[in-house]
């Protein structure tokens, strides 16, 4: 047996250690973004009464998330040092992303603020191409579903506790969450970089910003299957920036109800995630993650169709809740994993950035088109808008089921 050949098989048997160490750098960037999504607003809101400005100033992750990836991405391919490839830019990464949520609540006024919210957005899409393109580096592909598993039930505790935690902390003393929100991200994508391994090299690399974004358009349009699943991803981001952005809005001035039914609503949904983050790894890693991301979606698209039925507040809605954030959650968990099976060896860094560009284009395009559509047509449009991306995925996630079926 050659060595790459026993080194593939040592990881297919023995991969927890990786698996764990690598989700801690997900639970790290989800409660970062949470913190800063969640509890910014009310202290811009001290600063003007501009809801446009506020979003703006929120909304450029989007553009972070459009143009940083595709350079740092395809560079973390090239860029070989005794750390590793990846693992120097979750180091150069980690520092600036907690300097800027310990300083975050302590600004003077709205633009310096936003400055540094900017300046935590580059970083954070600093270290985010490069964490994504560890996972096929470090893993055997049997073992993807269950690590993109523990990943987001990682994210769920994140988003769980940045939310109910924060917001006692917020109200305590309003610097406190993004405080912890510092010391979090250091210790959780610190960890990342302490405790995996990565081979090693001394010829570091830098073909310029032209060069990476002309091997990301490359790879864009040389790999038919990835150029798929990016389409497809884009649609699911789409659907979950907007849900994210108008799910409150529609629960307290679509159906009238109290801010304590949207807590409750979020509640049942972060449960349906959570459920299916730990089921869905071991599940897709069984019967194959696009035929399961395929079935699941039809429950999440009929599901958001559903809901523009809607006239008025119902409590069985909470029960119709479930299975569809359980769906909903299954298609997001299992995403990367399949997208790490489609993924050319030699460009993993390059494809994970357009991944996360895609994101970019989900954050920006999804919110704008809903609200723009809720102007139009009022709030039970919502619903049957969003599940029309992950309709459109449907048919693209279906042609690579026999992909990836070919590569196990």
């Amino acid at each position: 047996m050659s060595a790459v050949a026993a080194e593939k098989a040592r990881r297919k048997l023995h991969p927890p250690g990786p698996i764990w160490s690598l989700g801690l750098g997900a639970f790290g960037l989800a409660f970062s973004l949470t913190t800063t999504a969640a509890w910014l607003p009310p202290l811009l809101g001290g600063f003007t009464d501009s809801t446009t400005l506020i979003a703006l100033v929120l909304g450029a992750e989007g553009v972070f998330a459009l143009t940083l990836p595709l350079v740092i991405g395809p560079w973390s391919d090239t860029f070989h040092t005794p750390l590793g490839r990846r693992r120097p830019f979750l180091l150069a990464a980690v520092g600036p992303m907690a300097f800027c949520l310990a300083l975050m609540a302590f600004m003077p006024n709205l633009w310096t603020t936003a400055l540094l919210v900017f300046a935590f957005f580059f970083a954070y899409y600093v270290y985010e191409p490069p964490y994504r393109g560890l996972y096929p580096d470090l893993l055997h592909d049997s073992w993807f579903g269950r690590a993109q598993s523990v990943q987001h039930v990682l994210r769920g505790i994140a988003l769980g506790s940045g939310l109910v935690g924060g917001g006692f902390l917020f109200h305590l003393w309003e610097p406190a969450p993004f405080l912890l929100a510092a010391v979090v991200t250091t210790i959780a994508c610190g960890a990342v970089v302490v405790l995996v391994r990565e081979d090693g090299g001394h010829g570091r690399v830098f073909k310029g910003v032209r060069s990476y974004l002309r091997l990301s358009w490359r790879v864009f349009r040389a790999d038919p299957d990835v150029r798929r699943f990016l389409l497809a991803n884009s649609a699911w981001e789409a659907t979950f920036a907007a849900a994210r952005t108008f799910v409150v809005l529609y629960i307290v001035k679509g159906l009238g109800q109290p801010l304590s039914t949207s807590a409750l609503v979020l509640a049942m949904v972060a449960a349906g995630y959570v459920v299916a983050a730990i089921s869905a790894g071991p599940l897709g890693d069984r019967f194959g993650l696009a035929r399961m991301i395929f079935f699941a979606s039809f429950v999440y698209a009929l599901g958001l169709l559903g809901g523009g039925l809607a006239s008025e507040w119902q409590n069985w809605y909470l029960v119709v809740l479930v299975p569809v954030a359980m769906a909903g959650g299954m298609v997001m968990t299992l995403a990367w994993a399949l997208l790490f099976k489609l993924m050319p060896s030699e460009d993993r860094g390059a494809v994970a950035g357009l991944a996360t560009t895609t994101k970019g284009f989900g954050l920006i395009g999804g919110p704008l088109a809903a609200g723009a559509a809720i102007d139009l047509f009022g709030y039970r449009v919502l619903w049957p808008l969003l599940a029309l991306p992950v309709i459109f995925a449907i048919p693209l996630v279906w042609r690579l089921i026999p992909v990836e079926a070919k590569n196990l």
